[in-house]
């Protein structure tokens, strides 16, 4: 058998090559629903059947199959179903408290999300690392029944160190204590923080596998990007900010990075609940579906003002809702787009939408970092700009520390927070969470933070960015080729 083997292996090798290169391309063409990253896929298998099939499987498979808890109020029965589902804003609510078009996103917001546009939620800016760290840990720390802690970094830092220690204390309080944090996130720091919490009997996994023995294929290159903490059922935390001291002055000094967290009450509070419940169902097969995981009515009166909406998008039958909900944002604009991103590198679609809305009057701001933490990604965004620039947006360049915020503010009413970058990463291969907001008041002091970045920050004009050295141009424009996976 081996001699046969040794004597034909060029045959096999290239049988095999063939079969392989065959069934990614065949999977390729049937299930990617973007026409350049199919052609793209099949071109670098034809290319090199092997190594391009290997590739495929571990970085273009971007679709995980699995049972999703779309609603937790699902689970409910009788009255308190009933109560909740009295939250749920209305298009005559919409309509007469922001105009008919938001009835349009409203609409578009039932189709392509999981959950509902709820009233008489409570949502607060906490505008720094040093505010949201200490609101978090002060829930933590007067948990009664329950914690859900989903991260994509949890560093073994000071700041790490301060969260194991209170959800241990938590756990020896006899909370029920739940902690997820992203498996590639999981080793920003070594050793990670996985051992400590497991030392101090919190019950903690890691999501789509563990990198020491290697990352589950197909989906390597899946993430969850999500940050969500719930306390109790009554209280959650969202927005983008990561467990590390590189965010709190406390420790990092002037220098330390900026981001925007949010803490929320309210209906909305049961869908965040879902979301990290069923993210922790995937990775562990546990339901959580005890006494200490249980929802309470929310004790405001329906109807009233804030109106929010738990937005889910990632690579399952979520995928590219996030990027649904902007284009339909977009859509709907009159008078101002306001945005603030760390990695502004949006698709063709998004730049069209941006473009047409500043064509036909809608002012388009767009605030980027000066100072960026990933040096490539600034580059290949940098590559993009000419062509907002060229048609009426206006590009800002924040100065001051790196700011990880994502924000957007349009017309003055409806405002979008929460994990997702405008970037190909967050739109179509990680798993995020957003906050679809509707209220005047909230989305206002949004502008007034935006207006604030702009007051100090410098203007890119299309004069300065064609007049920079050809040379850098080109090294922006090849790294803006590979920027879906940056």
């Amino acid at each position: 058998m081996l001699d046969l083997a040794e004597g034909y292996w060029p045959h096999i090798l290239f049988t095999a090559s063939v079969l392989a290169g065959a069934a990614a391309a065949i999977h390729a063409a049937m299930t990617k629903e973007e026409v350049r990253s199919a052609v793209g896929w099949v071109g670098v298998i034809i290319l090199s059947p092997i190594i391009g099939a290997l590739l495929y499987l571990i970085a273009g498979i971007n679709r995980i199959r699995r049972t999703v808890i779309s609603d937790r109020r699902a689970l409910l029965q009788g009255e308190i179903r009933a109560h909740f589902a009295s939250y749920d804003a209305t298009d005559d609510l919409v309509a007469d408290g922001f105009g008919r078009r938001f009835v349009a996103m409203k609409t578009l917001g039932d189709r392509v999300t999981h959950h509902r546009l709820t009233t008489s939620n409570l949502i607060i800016a906490l505008d720094t690392g040093d505010e949201a760290y200490r609101a978090m840990l002060g829930a933590i720390d007067g948990a009664q029944r329950s914690i859900i802690l989903e991260t994509y970094i949890f560093d073994r830092d000071r700041i790490g160190e301060r969260f194991a220690r209170a959800l241990i204390e938590a756990v020896k309080r006899g909370v029920e204590v739940r902690v997820l944090i992203d498996a590639v996130g999981a080793r920003y720091s070594v050793p990670s923080v996985l051992g400590r919490l497991r030392d101090g009997g919190v019950i903690v996994d890691v999501f789509n596998g563990n990198v020491i023995m290697g990352l589950r294929l197909p989906y390597a290159n899946l993430r969850t990007h999500r940050k969500i903490l719930v306390i109790d059922g009554k209280t959650a935390f969202t927005g983008g900010m990561n467990i590390r001291e590189g965010f709190s002055s406390e420790f990092s000094g002037d220098m330390c990075s900026f981001d925007t967290h949010f803490r929320v009450t309210g209906p909305v509070v049961a869908d965040l609940f879902a979301i990290a419940a069923a993210d922790w169902r995937f990775a562990t097969d546990e339901m959580l579906d005890e006494e200490a995981w249980a929802l309470d009515p929310p004790e405001t009166e329906p109807g009233k003002a804030v109106f929010v909406r738990a937005v889910s998008s990632g690579p399952d039958r979520s995928v590219e809702t996030n990027h649904k909900m902007l284009m339909g944002a977009l859509s709907v604009a009159r008078s101002s787009i306001r945005i603030v991103s760390p990695y502004f590198l949006p698709d063709r679609e998004l730049i069209t939408a941006l473009v047409t809305a500043a064509r036909r009057g809608v002012k388009v701001d767009i605030v980027v970092p000066t100072s960026n933490n990933l040096v490539l990604v600034d580059r290949a965004m940098t590559a993009q700009f000419d062509q907002m620039l060229k048609n009426h947006c206006r590009i800002w360049r924040a100065s001051g520390p790196f700011n990880h915020s994502k924000l957007m503010a349009i017309d003055g009413r409806w405002g979008y927070v929460g994990s997702s970058n405008l970037d190909p990463r967050s739109l179509r291969l990680n798993f995020e969470v957003d906050l679809e907001v509707l209220d005047c008041a909230f989305v206002e002091a949004l502008e007034r933070r935006i207006d604030l970045a702009i007051s100090s920050a410098t203007e890119v004009t299309l004069e300065a960015l064609m007049a920079r050295p050809f040379v850098v141009r080109l090294i922006e424009r090849v790294l803006w080729l590979g920027s879906p996976y940056l």
